[in-house]
């Protein structure tokens, strides 16, 4: 049997050999649905990635108390409402740290001070794409920031209004290039910076590229970038995870009572779980991974209506060639075999050069878009599966027509 079988698949090879065109346009139709299968799910798998690289920066047991929720609009009566809450103010933030800062939690107070603004050294100047945050102390440790060379803020540095600056990746490849960048000066708004520490890379987002940050001490961003409606975040890191829930239960009556609400009264404020935040995430994850598997089946299924016309074409053509066979002692079991073989032959290489085209598409799609590149195993394995079932499917028909066709009918065939 495995005698037969492997002349099956010499045969089909030489079939292969002598009907290039035909196999070549049968090889792309096979490739080109298992790489749409293989290339969406491999994107898929890196945009799961990200998602959770960019879970792991907000850190775990975390919440931040924003001006908003993320659902800034409500709809009632068929008509857009802004829901305007009051901004968080810096004594409200202050007093809140204050009274929450405990050994069991850690708080962080932050603002946005600034967004797509240059940063100047003594050559040149950057490109207007740089994000200002003034920060707290306890900032870089709640945002789980690493810091690749320098240091950290003191507490001293906050409160003494030291003008000092902690920087990304973007702006030491930019202005920086060729040297450290720990001790250099740069000048935003026309303040001196010292250069004091330099954060390790990180992910992109869709809202752009992370490492395009500079922290500065939370007071000095509030003296240079003075606005009269500065909102300020909370961020609560929680060190037990079992009191998550009981600390952010006590951390919204604080909140509340701070905001001056009275009983009955709805929150005017936003609370920005990392565990709802984690479930979001993750769900848009699986409806990209449906996706992707529609989009790739809907693909291979036309392969294979396309492989099995093909495959029949070929039986009409090669008529006289089964009615030779026939005539010469073989049965209808080894035609079937012989085409269902050429069919399975043709299918997996065809799959197999699809995989490579998938994964190029995957890794180039990835590395565009700056997200993680990992090996999509399962994808892989889903697609030999189909492969396999694309060839069955594809190749029964035709099979069974060339071993059913009557000799001497076919020696008659023209």
């Amino acid at each position: 049997m495995i005698k037969i079988l492997l002349d099956n698949v010499r045969m089909a090879l030489e079939s292969i050999k002598t009907q290039k065109l035909r196999a070549a346009i049968t090889l792309m139709i096979i490739a080109i649905g298992i790489m749409a299968l293989v290339g969406t799910l491999t994107v898929v798998k890196g945009i799961d990635n990200n998602f959770s690289s960019s879970l792991a920066s907000l850190g775990s047991n975390k919440f931040t108390f924003k001006r908003f929720q993320n659902e800034l609009f409500q709809r009632r009566h068929g008509r857009r409402k802004v829901k305007l809450n009051p901004p968080i103010t810096y004594r409200q933030s202050v007093s809140f740290k204050n009274k929450f800062n405990t050994p069991d939690n850690i708080v962080s107070l932050y603002f946005y001070a600034a967004n797509n603004i240059s940063v100047k050294n003594f050559d040149k100047k950057s490109d207007p794409k740089y994000k200002i945050l003034g920060v707290d102390e306890n900032f870089i440790t709640i945002n789980n920031d690493k810091i690749e060379k320098g240091k950290a803020f003191h507490p001293k540095d906050i409160q003494n209004n030291k003008y000092f600056a902690i920087v990304g990746k973007d702006l030491k490849d930019e202005l920086f290039p060729n040297t450290s960048v720990i001790g250099k000066e740069i000048i935003i708004k026309g303040n001196r910076f010292k250069i004091i520490g330099l954060l390790k890379p990180k992910g992109s987002t869709f809202a752009g590229s992370r490492n395009s940050d500079i922290y500065i001490p939370l007071n000095l961003a509030r003296s240079i970038f003075s606005s009269p409606n500065i909102n300020y975040n909370i961020s609560v890191s929680v060190k037990d995870k079992s009191a998550y829930e009981a600390t952010i239960a006590k951390a919204v009556g604080l909140m509340r009572n701070i905001r001056k609400l009275r009983p009955g009264q709805p929150d005017n404020f936003g609370i920005n779980r990392s565990d709802e935040l984690e479930k979001e995430l993750k769900n848009v994850s699986q409806y990209l991974t449906y996706f992707a598997f529609i989009v790739g089946l809907i693909t291979i299924l036309g392969s294979s209506i396309a492989l099995m016309n093909i495959m029949l074409v070929s039986v009409t053509e090669r008529t006289r060639e089964i009615g030779i066979r026939k005539a010469l002692g073989a049965s209808s079991f080894l035609v079937l075999v012989q085409f269902f073989v050429e069919t399975f032959v043709i299918t997996f290489l065809g799959g197999f050069v699809g995989i490579l085209l998938g994964l190029m598409m995957g890794f180039g799609i990835s590395k565009l878009f700056k997200m993680p590149f990992s090996m999509p195993w399962n994808a892989i394995g889903a697609s030999i599966f189909i492969i396999f079932v694309v060839a069955f499917i594809s190749g029964l028909y035709p099979a069974y027509k060339a071993a059913k066709l009557d000799p001497i009918e076919a020696l008659r065939y023209e």
